[in-house]
């Protein structure tokens, strides 16, 4: 046994013999499923706090040859699987390979570059396996790739690979891209299609960082935040797990709910070709969804009996607070929507798998995912703010002066929705007055700008509509339509115009015969016509540049 190769079981161990011990071993079934076959590259992404050190200890444990594990397995969950005959045995795997168990973070620590990292652990590996191997011939030209092979070569023994938080580079040396690449290429020539390789197993925050359209590390199959697949049920504590533990430590299962679920994943994507009802229906279950907890803070707030925010003590505030304040597209306001307990939609497919590469709002939201602040609903591809403990957080990071602006802007935004909804000219042309003059001078010199503005001001409606800009009507386009997701709400047609009056905009809504186009609404629609006129003079007792008419249709 060594530090890295076949390292003692002791660190699983003590997990089960835990005041606190939660068991997941049942994961190691799916591995089985997928060890020694093309989909053995496994990686894992989660935020910090959801157990994945505790996995890797416990994957290392099972497949480790060099120590008699099953006296620890035989009490575990993993045991009492029952298999048809075409299935692995529990115990299939058990203690059946050679396990190089790394973590990244300790090499980046006591090394000046990537490439000194690189060099430290390929040396310290080489010399473990060396030790354990001494009669195979290794030739003049040592690499970590060719020893492997040499010993698998000469033995026919392969590898279980366990690396734990292998994304450190990415984000303890963010401006490193060389270095970055270097490090994926090292991985990529040390693990794809290498036959000494079992099972490959890697852990971390982020997904698999991409270099465009392509990734170095494509062989991985991703079990992230916004896709766990099969392993969903093992991505933190489920409410069964945690409602169990509130009974037999006594405490409030509703408060913990409360403060600590809000994490929805999604199981069994693609479908699990081995599940009953596929054999009996011909099709495949729809995905099961889960219910997830942070397994820190629940295991503190079951030993300590206080429900309080645990997230500090591996976040920071001020890392929350970073992210914000670049204010990508207006994510400020987004941010004051979520807080507000509302959910806003989100593109994920941008995002390129690092901490420094953001090209809009949608990529800095995705990484929120990844870091734990958001939850992610696959279904309508959309993200809030899971619970109270990560609220907590946010409204620690927006205590300043700047914040108190946003706050009332949506308070304002939100009157605004209401007035319109109540056909309350008076009050919509007011909140859009006071809106268009915060929106900044860009916005009114023309129609487009005005467009900008308005959309800016019924920022609190993201939530609640699917929002249109110009939808083609056949005979025309309507500036802005606004879709309810509910229909209990009313649909909404806006048109501009400028220097012109509200009356106008509502004639042409009319002409064009726009309402047609959302006939589905007939009777729940809501015609909005808005004018900027830049010729009103200052000195007029009733200044003001806006002018609505609302009618309903």
């Amino acid at each position: 046994m060594g530090i890295y190769l076949n390292p003692k079981e002791t660190a699983f161990k003590e997990a089960v013999n835990s005041e606190i011990f939660v068991d997941k071993t049942e994961m190691i079934s799916y591995l089985n499923r997928v060890a020694k076959t093309e989909q053995k590259y496994v990686c894992v992404s989660r935020p910090r706090r959801f157990g994945k050190s505790m996995a890797a200890k416990m994957i290392c444990a099972y497949y480790n040859r060099a120590v008699d594990s099953r006296p620890l397995f035989e009490k575990c969950k993993i045991s009492k699987i029952t298999t048809n005959d075409t299935s692995i045995t529990w115990d299939e795997y058990l203690g059946k390979f050679d396990v190089i168990r790394l973590v990244i973070t300790e090499f980046i620590k006591d090394s000046d570059s990537v490439d000194d990292m690189l060099e430290f652990l390929s040396d310290e590996v080489i010399s473990e396996l060396r030790h354990t191997y001494p009669d195979v011939y290794y030739g003049n030209r040592l690499n970590i790739r060719t020893v492997m092979n040499r010993i698998y070569e000469n033995t026919n023994r392969q590898f279980v690979i366990i690396i734990d938080e292998w994304d450190a580079i990415f984000r303890e040396r963010k401006d490193d891209k060389e270095g970055q690449k270097k490090y994926l290429d090292f991985l990529r020539d040390w693990l794809k299609d290498k036959e000494y390789i079992a099972l490959a197993y890697i852990t971390g925050i982020l997904p698999i960082k991409k270099y465009g359209k392509h990734s170095a590390l494509n062989m991985f199959d991703e079990y992230s935040m916004t896709y766990p697949m099969q392993l969903a049920p093992y991505t933190g504590f489920t409410a069964e797990e945690v409602e169990d533990l509130c009974k037999r430590y006594g405490r409030d299962y509703r408060k913990i709910s409360g403060w600590y679920d809000g994490y929805r994943v999604s199981d069994i994507l693609p479908p699990d070709p081995d599940h009953k009802q596929l054999s009996i229906t011909g099709q495949s279950p729809e995905a099961p969804k889960y219910s997830i907890y942070s397994p820190l803070s629940v295991v503190k707030a079951m030993r300590s009996g206080f429900i309080n925010n645990y997230w500090n003590e591996t976040e920071t505030y001020e890392a929350l607070r970073q992210y914000i304040d670049w204010n990508f597209d207006g994510l400020k306001e987004d941010v004051a929507i979520l807080m507000d307990g509302k959910k806003i939609p989100v593109d994920i497919t941008g995002y390129q798998n690092d901490m420094t590469t953001f090209n809009s709002k949608d990529d800095i939201l995705t990484m929120l995912i990844h870091l734990g602040y958001l939850s992610f609903d696959s279904d309508t591809k959309e993200v809030f703010i899971p619970n109270k403990e990560v609220l907590d957080v946010f409204k620690s990071s927006t205590k300043n002066r700047d914040w108190t602006v946003t706050f009332r802007a949506l308070q304002n935004s939100q009157k605004l929705l209401e007035a319109t909804w109540k056909g309350d000219q008076k009050t919509v042309a007011a909140l859009l007055e006071a809106a268009h003059d915060k929106a900044g001078n860009k916005t009114y010199h023309s129609e487009a700008g005005l467009s900008y503005a308005v959309q800016l001001a019924y920022y609190a409606a993201q939530d609640l509509y699917t929002i249109i800009p110009e939808l083609d009507t056949g005979k025309g386009y309507a500036d802005l339509a606004y879709i309810p997701k509910n229909p209990k709400i009313p649909a909404m047609l806006i048109e501009f115009k400028y220097d012109k009056d509200a009356d106008t905009a509502i004639s042409q809504i009319h002409r064009q015969k726009y309402p047609d186009r959302l006939e589905l609404y007939k009777g729940n629609l809501i015609l909005v016509g808005i004018n900027y006129d830049r010729t009103v003079s200052n000195d007029d007792v009733e200044f003001k540049h806006h002018s609505c008419e609302i009618e309903k249709a």
